[in-house]
């Protein structure tokens, strides 16, 4: 009588997951920047990790990422349209704004060091 197209449940776990092992790329190279900073406090370090270094792995979860949502999006029976149309832009506004957060987490670790982004200390 009616056809009702597949949910796209498939992509939904494979941009989960895409999203997840991105991520994961993401925390260790972020860590390793860091980490590498703190031992010379050279701002060289941080000004450089802001590159394609960390860029490919951030591009990566914002990819699982949009097709998750859009792919949520389709499963609860949206079309395909507007649930692309509707998931890109939050994802791509989502990801300016993280991705200017950590610029600005970064510039202020570079001037202040670790103890100004100490949250516990109001003093």
């Amino acid at each position: 009588m009616y056809n009702f197209p597949e949910p796209p449940i498939f992509l939904m776990f494979a941009g989960l997951l895409a999203a997840i092992a991105s991520g994961t790329a993401f925390e260790a190279v972020l860590k390793q920047a860091v980490q590498e900073w703190s031992k010379n406090r050279s701002t060289q370090t941080l000004a450089n990790l802001r590159g394609t270094q960390l860029a490919i792995p951030f591009l990566g979860m914002i990819g699982g990422v949009g097709f998750f949502l859009s792919s949520g999006l389709e499963i609860f029976g949206f079309p395909q349209t507007l649930s692309f149309s509707v998931s890109i832009p939050l994802t791509i506004l989502t990801a300016w704004l993280v991705w200017f957060q950590l610029g600005k987490v970064l510039n202020q670790l570079e001037r202040g060091g670790s103890q100004s982004l100490d949250l516990d200390s109001w003093s």
